[in-house]
């Protein structure tokens, strides 16, 4: 292999050979991550060299995640999730690794990186030589934050925006604040959905599922809740009796957990009538810096034998079959992989309506929507969807007919490659 003037590279066969230089900004593995991993393992490394930046913020699941698929990362140690006084020296971090490394593309991913990165192309003199790309899975402004830091993030994109060349974003509100804001980057504004190679997610069967999550809750409950061999555990009570409500995400405040607690709350006071309220549990597989508030509520709320927060769990998809029923609550999204996630193991889901998920759910045929921040209504879904077998297995199906034909990983893929 050979450099050329242009800063492409050339393999074997005497091809043209691109180098990709990723940025992003935490090692946890999120949405953002997810969407990393996927795109980079089916890029043909026969025409792409890359590198993957990671910033030093998370927990690295990411970082063994690309480990494991052999591909190559550095931690950016000044680039964190938090504003913080390392962000200059961030700037320069970055920009040393793009005259070291010297890609042809410079693909930014989540706000941070996208606005730290792009700074670092441009200051304090501009790299002509290295295209920037910036992929945003959810404009941080949507995010339940005060008005003042809410303006502070769209001056933050639309200044940023003239650094970058290609601005891609994976759902149609987001394209349209971007117009309505002129965040407008060099070059264009390119839509691109998310995709999944649905037959290669290795789900487990719903029994091995439902044994192996139930044995977590000794783990992973409240703290203050005795362990579920003591207090009589929906284990011990059976399993096949159950009715599991779950859910996959990240304790942040955008994923609007304490709604789905809230939820879990109308029915063990008996404000939702079920006929058997007292089978029915929620698992939270996930884990966070809200962690302790959410402990608190539910201690508060005596949901301790109702309610399992079941920490990271590797390859937590694989754990779906176990639910009954998949709701995803957030009051603020992208374009959810844990949704299409769900979707794809025939799950029925409640999702409120936020992001691109009005683009994935249409109401009563693949999935049910629910305004964000309305716990009663959340419960009522659950209700409905545990009440109706037609409209639950039927919601099943549709769903997963809906990922199979509209959001397949190749699509998403090959549109990035165009770009590229």
């Amino acid at each position: 292999m050979k450099s050329t003037p242009n800063n492409t590279y050339i393999n074997t066969n005497g091809d043209l050979k691109k180098r990709i230089l990723f940025v992003i900004t935490q090692s946890e593995l999120g949405g953002a991550q997810k969407f990393l991993s996927n795109l980079i393992s089916h890029l043909d490394r026969n025409r792409y060299e890359f590198l993957v930046a990671v910033g030093s913020s998370g927990n690295g699941d990411f970082l063994r995640v690309l480990k494991t698929k052999g591909i190559s990362y550095q931690t950016l140690n000044f680039l964190k999730r938090d504003p913080a006084i390392s962000d200059l020296r961030a700037v320069f971090e970055i920009r040393s690794l793009i005259k070291n490394y010297r890609p042809d593309v410079l693909f930014l991913n989540s706000s941070k990186a996208g606005f730290i990165g792009s700074l670092a192309s441009v200051f304090p003199t501009r790299i002509n030589a290295v295209k920037v790309i910036y992929r945003i899975g959810g404009w941080s402004f949507n995010d339940p934050w005060p008005k003042w830091k809410k303006l502070l993030w769209i001056i933050l994109e639309w200044l940023s925006a003239k650094w970058k060349d290609v601005l891609i974003v994976n759902n149609q509100n987001d394209l349209e604040q971007a117009k309505k804001l002129k965040i407008k980057p060099r070059m264009q504004t390119v839509l691109i959905h998310n995709g999944i190679e649905i037959y290669k997610l290795d789900f487990m069967q719903k029994e091995e599922a439902r044994t192996r999550l139930f044995e977590k809750t000794a783990k992973y409950s409240d703290g203050d809740t005795p362990a579920p061999e003591e207090q009589g555990s929906p284990h011990e009570v059976g399993q096949q009796t159950q009715h599991v409500i779950g859910t996959i995400a990240n304790f942040y405040p955008t994923k609007g957990l304490e709604y789905l607690i809230q939820a879990a709350d109308y029915f063990h006071r008996g404000s939702i009538s079920v006929s058997d309220a007292d089978s029915l549990i929620f698992f939270i597989i996930g884990d966070g810096e809200l962690r302790l508030e959410l402990e608190k509520m539910i201690r508060e709320k005596r949901l301790g034998e109702k309610v399992f927060l079941l920490g990271q769990i590797p390859d937590a998809y694989r754990f779906l079959p176990a639910f009954d029923v998949f709701v995803l609550p957030s009051v603020k999204e992208g374009f959810p992989w844990a949704l299409i996630e769900a979707m794809s193991a025939k799950l029925p889901v409640i999702a409120t309506d936020v992001g691109a998920v009005s683009e994935i759910i249409d109401n009563y045929k693949n999935g049910l929507l629910v305004k964000p921040g309305d716990p009663i209504k959340l419960a009522e879904k659950i209700n409905e969807v545990l009440r109706n077998d037609h409209l639950k297995n039927e919601l099943g199906i549709q769903a997963h007919q809906t990922v199979l034909f509209n959001f397949e990983l190749d699509k998403m893929v090959k549109k990035i490659e165009e770009l590229l």
